[in-house]
């Protein structure tokens, strides 16, 4: 009978002792476990990882962006596993392509660096593709002569680019039918010289542009395409955008 005396208070705190007896996990109204929190450097999934730090360039599927097609078995075998782990994980200075790795400045870890470069090996290169290509070099040892380099553009390029890079309408390999000028400096200051020759041996495939074989008689040696790399890049200007001259 005691009990009926006791105060609003005591009683509270009787119903709280209660409560922790049974446990809160029995508190109506709570919510169950959340799902599981996946940390961003704990992502090892190579569709995840391209689409968070690749499409936005190189496309869906690695190819139509508005950087070189990943997903160009020429490309792939041209470059190898090492040079595309190397690249994107240091990226390239001074033009678009930034490093991802975070011991450059980027927000991916080098397991996650892997991932990305294994994975575009696995999803897109395509053996019987290249099988007996003679490929050139990822890097060239050879020097480059501008000279030369107008001569084999003449040869190899210009029916697509024009006469002296400025582009051409009409092209019925082009998707808009309009070849746009790889002379102008804007373009030029995007891409690197190593840029350059990717892009000529390994072809747009996705733009109707053909690889180092070409449409020509013979496919472009080794020195034609150190060359025309120099004489391109000997068109770049010291200050790209800049619309006034600089004073003496």
């Amino acid at each position: 009978m005691r009990l009926a005396f006791l105060s609003f208070a005591s009683l509270y705190a009787l119903a709280l002792a209660g409560l922790a007896l049974v446990g809160c996990s029995r508190i109506p109204g709570r919510p169950g476990p959340g799902p599981e929190v996946v940390r961003p450097e704990e992502v090892l999934d190579f569709p995840t990882l391209y689409k968070a730090n690749c499409v936005a360039c190189h496309g869906e599927n690695g190819r139509d962006g508005v950087a070189i097609s990943l997903a160009n078995p020429v490309y792939l075998a041209f470059a190898g596993e090492d040079n595309l782990r190397h690249i994107t994980a240091n990226g390239v200075s001074g033009r678009l392509m930034p490093p991802f790795a975070r011991s450059a400045g980027g927000m991916l870890t080098d397991q996650q660096i892997g991932v990305l470069a294994h994975g575009m090996m696995q999803q897109w290169s395509k053996q019987e593709v290249v099988a007996g290509l003679s490929i050139p070099q990822y890097r060239s040892t050879l020097t480059g002569d501008g000279a030369r380099g107008q001569q084999a553009f003449g040869i190899f390029c210009a029916r697509c680019h024009g006469a002296a890079g400025e582009g051409s309408i009409g092209d019925a390999k082009s998707k808009t039918g309009k070849i746009g000028s790889i002379v102008d400096g804007s373009y030029l200051a995007l891409i690197s010289d190593q840029g350059l020759r990717s892009i000529m041996i390994a072809g747009r495939p996705d733009e109707g542009m053909p690889d180092w074989r070409s449409d020509a008689a013979q496919p472009m040696t080794d020195q034609q395409i150190t060359d025309v790399v120099a004489w391109l890049a000997a068109k770049r200007s010291l200050n790209p955008g800049q619309p006034y001259p600089t004073q003496p």
